[in-house]
């Protein structure tokens, strides 16, 4: 799952970079933020210390953010960032009981996420939730759908619809989702890779500039 995660970013950025004509390079991309946000989920209900999960990401992200501003030419947050304030929510829900309160901190997240702005935005954190939430596998594809939609009739996100894809793998394709996460990879890899891969990039596009 790492990988596939880490290579579709590659691939998304790449075509954003230097293939903007070419959307199969985007549609690729789509796979690799539900899988983000499957592992940020995982990692959530089953990390054994919450407090290192959190700061991991959030020194992920302030590495990350001068490259991504650089690369890609844009005052938005950066994606890990969108993962530690979607963590940091789920952490504050996790005390909270089914009703009101709950209801309003999500809806101040969504406009939390928009108006600074996080990268997916309101989206994003709203798939988190999904993801996080959604037990049934038939119910997470449908959730997924739908959000989808909404984002195609508010955003006009045509490619983003292919982000079901991997959502829909995950549900169906237990065994061979179980033997991909069985091929872990070194730890510092997995944390490195986003800002590493920005850098790499942006040195790039500034040689070819």
């Amino acid at each position: 799952m790492q990988f596939i995660a880490m290579l579709t970013m590659l691939i998304d950025h790449v075509g954003l970079l230097f293939f903007p004509d070419q959307a199969v390079w985007r549609i690729i991309g789509r796979i690799a933020f539900p899988l983000y946000v499957y592992a940020l989920a995982q990692g959530h209900q089953h990390t054994s210390s919450h407090g290192k999960y959190v700061l991991r990401l959030l020194g992920i992200a302030v590495v990350s953010q001068i490259p991504y501003q650089i690369l890609f030419e844009t005052n938005e947050l950066n994606v890990v960032a969108s993962l530690f304030m979607g963590l940091l929510l789920l952490r504050v829900l996790d005390g909270l009981s089914p009703g009101w309160p709950a209801f309003l901190l999500i809806a101040s997240g969504c406009i939390f996420f928009e108006v600074f702005p996080f990268e997916y935005g309101a989206y994003g954190l709203l798939l988190m939730l999904i993801f996080n939430y959604v037990k049934s596998g038939p119910q997470l594809i449908m959730m997924h759908l739908l959000l989808n939609l909404a984002a195609l009739f508010t955003y006009g996100w045509v490619i983003q619809l292919f982000s079901i894809l991997p959502t829909i793998f995950i549900v169906y394709g237990p065994d061979l989702w179980k033997r991909l996460e069985s091929w872990n990879m070194p730890r510092w890899i997995w944390r490195a890779f986003y800002p590493v891969h920005l850098a790499v990039l942006a040195i790039i596009v500034h040689l070819m500039g």
